[in-house]
């Protein structure tokens, strides 16, 4: 039985307008049911692979599976099996959160009834249960990555991929998201996640890739890697690896 939820072999990938390739006979493997974070300094390739292991963008060589199903190949009905919260807001602005949910659930093919049910669930566990039919647009930053990580999982994903989903909200509402994204993970969905918050994720992931150049430097355990590497956090963990100089 195949209990891994990504399997990379050997990618291969380069921007059209860059002489050379972001990614070269790369290798990752990630378990089903894990939370596994992928860090590196801007530009290292994080967001570009996330991108390669959902379909948004297109390998030239190598494999990368999802739930052992090449990506290249995948038909449509596969994209009901992993949900995407990416790092800009990915929903209607002119809606309210209620509308989101039934445009995004009837996407995922839902039937109505399991749409309203999810949509109470998740409105309600997500705090937004009172501004339910008000328009996103008037929300703050925080109301609204809320909203996105709703859309993500209400076809209750068996992966779920996570770009940067706290970026630029309060405490209250980041302690919340982690708490939430905890519970998912608890409950069996696998998660995959890139932040610069180094601080929560450690709280979050149980293992980590670090990325550089396009390489990935390290892959093992958090637990492993900070007694390895002699460091008391993830932050330390990452500058160690990774230098202290500006990345731009």
């Amino acid at each position: 039985m195949n209990n891994e939820a990504v399997n990379i072999e050997n990618l291969q990938f380069a921007y059209r307008d860059q002489p050379r390739q972001l990614f070269s006979d790369l290798n990752l493997q990630i378990e089903k049911g894990e939370s596994f974070g992928i860090f590196g300094p801007n530009g290292a390739g994080k967001t570009t692979l996330m991108s390669i292991m959902t379909g948004l963008i297109e390998y030239t060589g190598g494999s990368v599976k999802l739930l052992g199903q090449e990506v290249k190949t995948k038909k449509k009905y596969f994209n009901k099996r992993f949900g995407f919260v990416p790092q800009d807001f990915s929903f209607y602005q002119e809606l309210t959160p209620k509308e989101n949910l039934e445009f995004f659930g009837s996407w995922a093919g839902l039937n109505t009834s399991t749409i309203n049910k999810r949509i109470d669930e998740l409105l309600d566990v997500l705090g937004l249960n009172d501004v339910r039919n008000k328009q996103v647009q008037k929300f703050s930053g925080g109301m609204k990555r809320r909203v996105n990580l709703a859309i993500s999982v209400i076809h209750h994903p068996e992966v779920l991929f996570l770009d940067e989903p706290t970026v630029g909200v309060d405490v209250q509402t980041r302690f919340a998201i982690i708490d939430y994204l905890k519970n998912l993970n608890a409950a069996g969905m696998t998660l995959i996640y890139t932040s610069h918050q180094l601080h929560e994720a450690e709280s979050l992931c149980r293992k980590i890739a670090m990325i550089d150049e396009g390489k990935i430097i390290v892959h093992d355990s958090l637990e492993n890697l900070l007694s390895k590497h002699q460091q008391d956090g993830l932050e330390g963990l990452f500058l160690s690896l990774t230098g202290k100089s500006y990345r731009d």
